[in-house]
């Protein structure tokens, strides 16, 4: 995928894997700074039979070598890259803006065709002013539509929120090709490389998050945390950088 395989060439440095925590949600690896990733397991993951004879130890590696695995068709492995492209990416401050996906999405999505690629919590109250809310899903909820008939509503959006997991899914190429270019494209959720060389793939927005205590997030990822309880621990900030620093005016 062309898309990761040049965010991972605009990284600045490597640095060792001093950590990597993997809990039920999020995987988080340390390196020069803490990345983050939502855990993706296959079943399979989790038979016994398919255990390898010896545990893997990904602090013998670099966070470069480490994040070769977001290539993997193991969604497992592929999760892992993502968070150690994320441990090595420096955010710049200077442009990013306090304010989640949720609400940026609720603002900008009033009276226009919406489309999200995956579950979020705010998804009823963004159905309640939008035109049109469209949610595709591969586990279906009632309201849902199949991934298949993202050829029909994508094209016929005016906003467009993609979670971040199609990075790790390798499925993000061909939904941007279904997008209008005229549409705003949002990548959003806390896995979401705060990496400006998305912008060059027609995406508008990236919303995601900064851990700003390692020691609290490893120790809550490790206890099985959510992204809510996450956030509560004042362990993580969630940011936004847009293509257009102009485009958050009036929001």
């Amino acid at each position: 995928m062309k898309i990761l395989e040049d965010i991972i060439k605009s990284l600045k440095d490597d640095a060792p894997v001093k950590e990597v925590r993997k809990g039920i949600f999020w995987t988080a690896i340390v390196s020069k700074h803490c990345g983050l990733a939502s855990t993706m397991m296959y079943e399979s993951c989790f038979q016994e039979n398919n255990d390898t004879p010896n545990p893997p130890s990904f602090t013998e590696k670099t966070a470069l070598e480490l994040a070769q695995l977001v290539f993997s068709n193991n969604i497992s492995n592929a999760s892992l890259g993502l968070a150690a492209i994320n441990s090595l990416l420096d955010i710049d401050e200077s442009r990013c803006f306090d304010i989640n996906a949720g609400e940026l999405l609720i603002r900008l999505g009033a009276g226009k065709n919406v489309s999200v690629i995956g579950h979020f919590p705010f998804s009823e109250e963004l159905r309640r002013v939008t035109k049109n809310l469209w949610i595709i899903e591969k586990r279906l909820k009632p309201g849902d539509y199949p991934e298949k008939d993202a050829d029909t509503y994508l094209p016929r959006s005016d906003i467009i929120a993609i979670s971040s997991i199609t990075l790790i899914n390798h499925t993000i190429t061909n939904i941007l090709n279904l997008c209008p270019e005229r549409s705003i494209k949002i990548l959003l959720g806390p896995s979401t490389p705060m990496s400006t060389v998305l912008f060059d793939y027609g995406i508008n927005v990236i919303s995601g998050c900064e851990v700003i205590d390692d020691k609290k997030a490893l120790k809550y990822i490790g206890e099985g945390a959510n992204f809510r309880q996450l956030k509560r621990t004042g362990a993580i900030r969630l940011i936004t950088v847009t293509k257009n620093d102009t485009m958050l005016k009036g929001v």
